[in-house]
């Protein structure tokens, strides 16, 4: 074979995916159309934010990039619901889209066994039997062999884009669509569907009356996303919030019809929880106002985006509806907002460990399984990478579970229950969101880096000491006592005094940050360990609780279905879960009970039947 792993795309999802391969030896080639926009970031300027925050951190523990590029590229830096639990809360951060490009250009292309080509994959070379990928066609007929292929499209497989009445064969406005491969699957056998995403105009920042916005100031000192780095040296910037007016709904509604959501144009469907201003106006009639944040795309541009304002309208008619809002009388517009509408692979085609189930040796990653955002693409590249390289080593694929990481959440809702439009991960989606806090995803997931050869020795020796840490600041909370003198420094300890300080650091109206300031001996650790141990203390009773929770979970997700198992000749169960199961093949009892539409009774008969079944195993 030319190469062990072959990479399509360089996206968010492409990245992770190509470094992970190389990282473990495996040679890699990643193919994209232009190795000039590897890591560009198509939408809004900005990595984390609730949930997906987590996401990174995550991707981070298990050895991955995204936390580390945004480290070198941030240029505002918050923690979202800082004033509610811990359990909801979340980093995000502006970032200078040109340095994270660059950056993820250079992690790219200083990567040993990691190779570039620029060129659009069209089609996938398979075995004899049509059963398993062998490598990759391209557009100018060049051919690469492979034992696996990791495909990460993202917005480009037959993308097309459309503002208003123009529409273009587009990935990105103005970068061609990747064509081709979409049909190349459809012949394969693959269903393939068509969904639908968009993006906001961006404007001069020139022509903007900062006066009439309100300023929303980062937190300083900005903390980085990786484990791996301990403070973040960037220059800092702001971002502004304004809001649309009546006038700005009454132009979106008279111009509706030429609107190619409404017209019929596009076929796709949107996502619900990010929806265009037209879609806001029309589905929110009695809102007399939208929020709408103005932030830099970068330190080195005079470009602002404007989230909270995706649109397909004409150009005249964004112009008009711009010019409503308030600071943005006089705008110009430097990039017209747009709609692109794409391919994406139905996930539930898909095993756990995002290899097809249809062609042995192809893994698919990113916006192409139906998801949408930077985060959620980088999440699934990570593990399509590992899991191509597990398949190379003969070993059993890594499968996070929905009570040890978002990522395993994400992965199982997409290949259990499918998507009908753009897959966002929300906070609310985790069951033990309590226990997947951003700031515990090193403990959770370092170790299974470790494992598969993704961590290196020095993110080892940190995580040691972290691990040390912890464990020396929570006997000091237990033992030591609180002391007339801690509440002098903080008066919400008086009625704590002699109280473990553990005991004290429950009471609501103890913040952590201000208990460790009253308290000397925590000084000399590092605070984001500290305050991490505090609300380990303080949520204990709910987290111990979630504990049961998952213990009861991880009994369903123990008891593993056999690999081929033969639902069609499962008479015990009704006709619809036969066929549903059999369309997913799930690999444990508790994957099976959140097939939709199964029944608790068809689980029962399930239960009986596996448990006969090992009856009769042992009995051999």
């Amino acid at each position: 074979m030319d190469f062990d792993i072959i990479v399509i795309g360089g996206g968010h999802a492409g990245i992770e995916a190509a470094l992970a391969t190389s990282r473990l030896g495996f040679s890699t080639l990643l193919v994209t159309q232009n190795p000039d926009c590897i890591g560009k970031m198509s939408c809004n300027p900005a990595i984390g934010g609730l949930s997906k925050g987590n996401l990174v951190r995550e991707i981070d523990a298990l050895g991955g990039e995204m936390g580390l590029l945004i480290d070198r590229s941030m240029i505002q830096y918050r923690v979202l619901n800082r004033s509610r639990g811990p359990a909801v809360q979340a980093p995000r951060a502006q970032a200078d889209k040109l340095v994270y490009m660059n950056a993820a250009r250079a992690a790219v292309e200083g990567q040993k066994g990691l190779s570039v080509f620029m060129d659009t994959v069209t089609d996938f070379m398979l075995d004899p039997s049509n059963s398993r990928v062998e490598g990759v066609v391209t557009e100018r007929g060049r051919r690469f062999t492979s034992k696996a292929v990791v495909l990460t499209t993202g917005t480009f497989m037959d993308g097309k884009i459309f503002i208003g009445d123009f529409s273009a064969s587009s990935g990105r406005l103005g970068e061609p669509a990747a064509t081709g491969l979409g049909s190349s699957l459809r012949r394969l056998g693959f269903t393939v569907g068509r969904l639908k995403t968009g993006t906001p105009a961006r404007v001069r920042r020139s022509s903007l009356d900062f006066s009439k916005f309100e300023e929303e100031e980062g937190e300083d000192p900005m903390e980085p996303f990786s484990f791996r780095d301990d403070v973040v040296e960037r220059p800092g910037s702001s971002c502004w919030i304004t809001f649309t007016t009546e006038e700005t709904h009454a132009i979106i509604r008279e111009n509706i019809g030429r609107s190619p959501l409404y017209s019929g144009k596009i076929v796709g469907r949107g996502p619900r929880y990010c929806p265009s201003i037209e879609d806001k106006v029309m589905r929110f009639p009695d809102r007399d106002r939208h929020q709408v944040f103005v932030e830099p795309e970068g330190l080195y541009t005079d470009e602002m985006y404007l989230n909270g304002l995706s649109s397909s309208l004409p150009e005249d008619v964004q112009a008009a509806f711009l010019r409503t809002l308030p600071g943005l009388e006089a705008v110009e517009i430097v990039r017209p907002g747009y709609a692109v509408e794409y391919d994406f692979l139905e996930p539930t085609q898909l095993h756990p460990s995002l290899e097809t189930k249809r062609l042995s040796g192809l893994f698919v990653a990113g916006q192409t399984n139906g998801t949408s955002g930077y985060e959620e693409a980088a999440a699934q590249g990570i593990i399509a990478g590992i899991n191509a390289v597990r398949k190379l080593q003969g070993e059993e694929p890594l499968v996070l579970s929905r009570a040890e990481a978002y990522i395993g959440v994400l992965i199982d809702d997409l290949v259990t229950l499918g998507t009908k439009e753009p897959y966002r991960m929300f906070t609310s989606r985790a069951e033990y969101r309590l226990n997947l806090r951003h700031d515990t995803a090193d403990r959770r997931l370092l170790p299974r880096a470790l494992e598969i050869g993704l961590a290196s020795q020095e993110a080892a020796e940190r995580f040691a000491e972290k691990t040390a840490a912890i464990d020396e600041i929570a006997e000091l909370l237990a033992s030591r006592k609180t002391d007339a003198a801690a509440a002098a420094i903080l008066p919400s300890l008086a009625g704590h005094v002699g109280d473990s300080l553990a005991q004290a650091s429950k009471d609501p109206a103890v913040h952590a940050d201000e208990f460790a300031s009253a308290i000397p001996e925590l000084s000399v650790y590092r605070p984001d360990w500290v305050r991490e141990v505090l609300i380990d203390v303080k949520y204990a009773g709910y987290i111990v609780k979630q504990d049961r929770a998952i213990e009861r979970f991880s009994k369903l997700e123990e008891m593993r279905i056999p690999a081929g198992f033969d639902w069609a000749g499962a008479t015990g169960l009704s006709n619809e879960a036969r066929e549903k199961l059999k369309a997913i093949d799930p690999r444990s009892v508790g994957q099976a009970a959140r097939v939709s539409g199964i029944r608790q009774g068809d689980i029962a008969v399930l239960l009986m039947m596996l448990t006969r079944r090992r009856g009769g195993d042992g009995d051999r």
